[in-house]
């Protein structure tokens, strides 16, 4: 399929993304989606597994995380293979991999000896544990990542065993730091020709985004827990019962709180000591939480958001799939676009994210229907093979 017009911020950088799976892919997607040209390696046969990856009957996550992206296939396991990665490398800006650690040394692609042939070259490797340390060499994947960096003991009924989200946040938080470090390191190659290396570990990235979690236990000995839908002593802030399903209200805030009982019909509450303010409502927060949810209760979804916004409240709904595709502000913003694939014809699919005023990122390219879709356009017009030595390196194996 022919590519739309690329006026994405990252026009012009070429990515190699070398991995499988969600990390190094997703790193890939969201540089495509900025507008770099992402190429694909792909290990002859079968591809990348995220063909297969998905729910439903039909497997199309791979629609998802392989727009915007070439493919060309490459057996990187014999010296012959690494060749060729070698070659499209020296040509690249950005080179994406999620191998265990020391992979890439075990296939001379090292990172000296990248910037050997590539002195600009930017290097984003993601792992389990990093590219050091005692750990370094283990397997890792998103899930052992998220239970390492303190995600999953926190998730979930006090209870029961910890629980997990329903999509893979360890690999994407990775991949989303990895990404903001290419983008950094793009800015210093660009004031010294220097390239570098960004090593992002997926417990590292789950680290980031925990809050207070480790100084509340260095300086107080505390310990979070399993709290279920609430955070402890933030109140109210949960999901409560309507008449047809469930609906979330955040008035955490003095003044935000006075509104919800003004909604309420229940004044009286912002001046009683046991809610008037942060504090008290914290120490009383599973009481208030049934109160609010037996108010709830007698009323519909509907009922309770238009009362919300009237007394400017936060406040929605708990959105699945159908519903945003239904919401007239996800059509506002096309936070939800649909495009035309190679393998599924129309498929609707989360839109690029963040907005640029002056560099628009989007869909350009649909995902590649089959691997090694663009070995003649890649191998032939940027490393300048003939047909025949195409020909002959796909019957040997190699790609």
């Amino acid at each position: 399929m022919s590519e739309a017009a690329n006026t994405g911020a990252l026009a012009g950088l070429r990515v190699v993304e070398m991995g499988q799976l969600l990390a190094g892919p997703f790193c890939g997607q969201l540089l495509g989606d900025m507008g770099a040209d992402v190429i694909k390696i792909e290990p002859p046969g079968k591809g990348d597994p995220m063909r297969e990856w998905g729910l439903g009957e039909e497997k199309v996550q791979w629609e998802v995380i392989a727009r915007n992206k070439r493919s060309v296939t490459c057996n990187l396991r014999v010296p012959e293979g690494q060749a060729i990665a070698r070659a499209l490398i020296e040509k690249a800006d950005i080179l994406v991999e999620n191998f265990k650690p020391g992979t890439l040394e075990k296939w001379g692609l090292a990172p000296d000896d990248l910037h050997a042939i590539n002195p600009g070259l930017i290097i984003a490797r993601m792992s389990g544990y990093g590219q050091t340390g005692p750990y370094s060499s283990r397997a890792g994947f998103g899930g052992i990542g998220e239970a390492m960096g303190g995600w999953r003991y926190i998730v979930g009924d006090p209870d029961r065993p910890p629980s997990r989200m329903g999509v893979s946040i360890g690999d994407t938080l990775c991949a989303t730091y990895g990404t903001m470090g290419v983008l950094a390191a793009l800015h210093h190659r660009e004031r010294t020709g220097e390239g570098q290396v960004i090593d992002t570990a997926l417990y590292e990235a789950v680290l980031q985004v925990m809050e207070g979690l480790v100084p509340e236990y260095d300086y107080n000995g505390f310990i979070r827990e399993r709290s279920g839908s609430i955070l402890p002593g933030i109140a109210p802030s949960n999901v409560y019962s309507c008449k047809n399903g469930p609906f979330m209200i955040g008035a955490n805030n003095d003044a935000i709180f006075a509104r919800l009982a003004q909604a309420m019909g229940q004044p009286e509450l912002a001046e009683d000591p046991e809610y008037k303010t942060h504090l008290a409502r914290g120490r009383n927060q599973t009481v208030l939480d049934e109160m609010i949810n037996a108010w709830t209760a007698t009323l519909t979804i509907e009922e309770v958001d238009a009362l919300m916004i009237e007394h400017s409240i936060p406040a929605g709904r708990v959105y699945t799939a159908k519903d945003m595709l239904d919401d007239p502000h996800f059509q506002a913003r096309e936070a939800i676009i649909e495009v035309e694939t190679e393998g599924r014809g129309k498929i609707k699919m989360q839109n690029a994210f963040p907005r640029f005023s002056k560099t628009s990122s989007g869909f350009r390219r649909s995902a590649p229907n089959t691997p090694g879709q663009h070995n003649a356009e890649i191998y032939g017009d940027l490393l300048g093979w003939s047909e025949e030595a195409i020909a002959d390196h796909a019957n040997k194996g190699l790609i």
